[in-house]
């Protein structure tokens, strides 16, 4: 009896302490779990403490010059990893160090293994010259209909004659191809997701733009609503993944005060682990844009800016970013088939040669610069910051 009562007591003390024990593993994930839970959006201390580690980030939105858009860019039969280095070493000399560039759910569609081998070729070509790359998943900007294969040529003397959407008018208003759209995005980040080599994921380029002139008529008149609805699943589906590095998805245009702002920029912002924005105004516009998103407490990246003609300079906004630590990435690096060095309005005034002052780009297409006294600038503000 006594032996019998001793064992009673045992398996009760065993009992209480094992589900002590599971109670106390609640408070706190299990490696399993840990791996497996949904990455949250970063908070304040986490983006700064990520932002602390990065130089003074400046540079250029990136094609290379013999690509018309992103198809002509990534497609098999036209990557060309030699033009690549070559502009990459361009930007280098001039003291950049981060590109963005942009990607398309078509080239996951069509072959996504061979996708993945020659972003891994040009991460590698990237990280020879020393900079990063800010992947842009999904653009409302120019065509809304785009098709893999071969690209047309450019329209002579037209800014952006070629740029295409991703996804396309045809993919956002038919739900069938969501799965897809959702597979595009979980995949392309799981993949690179611990990739150093990576800045960051910018989810959506101008996921509002309507495209007025060149293209609004044959928009899709709720646009707007259909991209809402598919911008916060595009930050749902990357998240998932458990990306190492930052999403974003910058604000370019309107009202972006607490009480005007308008739903897509509050979720754009809000989604964002850091923060990004755009701007072709004057450096006081510059300025008066960085004050309002100051409010969010994160890394401030200026994605998209330099259009001369608007006063949008690197003279006049490198000085500015550099005492406010915002980083830099204007829009063109080398002119070519995109022939952004023409203006917006080439889509409605008619050019036949080159504009008097370069609306964007860097470079001519020998690597010459379109204004050495602009390049010597780059490179004597970065160095001054970055080789300390």
């Amino acid at each position: 009896m006594k032996n019998k009562l001793i064992a009673v007591a045992l398996f009760s003390m065993l009992t209480i302490s094992c589900n002590k024990s599971k109670n106390e593993l609640k408070t706190e994930q299990t490696p399993t779990e840990a791996a497996t839970a949904e990455r949250t959006i970063w908070t304040k201390e986490q983006a700064n403490a990520w932002y602390a580690e990065q130089p003074w980030l400046v540079g250029a939105n990136f094609t290379p010059g013999n690509a018309i858009n992103q198809l002509e860019m990534w497609q098999a039969d036209t990557f060309d990893p030699k033009k690549i280095d070559q502009e990459l070493g361009w930007a280098e000399s001039i003291g950049m160090n981060v590109m963005r560039v942009y990607l398309h759910d078509l080239l996951h569609k069509d072959d996504a293994e061979g996708f993945y081998k020659r972003m891994d070729e040009y991460l590698t070509i990237a990280d020879k010259h020393h900079i990063k790359t800010l992947f842009v998943l999904f653009d409302s900007c120019w065509d809304p209909f785009p098709a893999a294969g071969k690209q047309r040529a450019p329209q002579p003397f037209v800014h952006n004659s070629g740029w295409v959407q991703s996804p396309g008018q045809k993919a956002l208003l038919d739900q069938t191809q969501t799965p897809r759209l959702e597979k595009y995005i979980k995949e392309t980040v799981a993949h690179f997701k611990n990739d150093n080599r990576i800045l960051g994921w910018d989810v959506w380029n101008e996921p509002d733009n309507m495209n007025s002139p060149a293209y609004v008529k044959v928009e899709t008149k709720d646009k707007e609503e259909l991209v809402y609805k598919l911008l916060e699943k595009a930050f749902e589906w990357a998240r998932s993944s458990n990306p190492s590095q930052p999403l974003t998805s910058g604000v370019w245009a309107g009202d972006w005060s607490e009480k005007g702002m308008k739903a897509i920029f509050r979720l754009q912002l809000e989604q964002s682990d850091v923060i990004s924005f755009h701007c072709y105004d004057k450096p006081a516009d510059f300025t008066n844009r960085i004050n309002e998103l100051k409010r969010y407490g994160k890394p401030l990246l200026c994605t998209e800016y330099m259009a001369r003609p608007n006063g949008s300079t690197f003279e006049g906004f490198l000085p500015i970013a550099k005492e406010n630590k915002i980083a830099m990435i204007n829009w063109g690096l080398v002119d070519g088939k995109t022939q952004t060095k023409f203006p917006w309005d080439s889509w409605t005034k008619k050019y036949t040669s080159a504009p008097p002052v370069w609306f964007h780009e860097v470079f001519n297409s020998d690597g010459t610069p379109y204004k050495k006294a602009e390049t010597d600038f780059i490179k004597k503000i970065t160095s001054e910051v970055n080789t300390k």
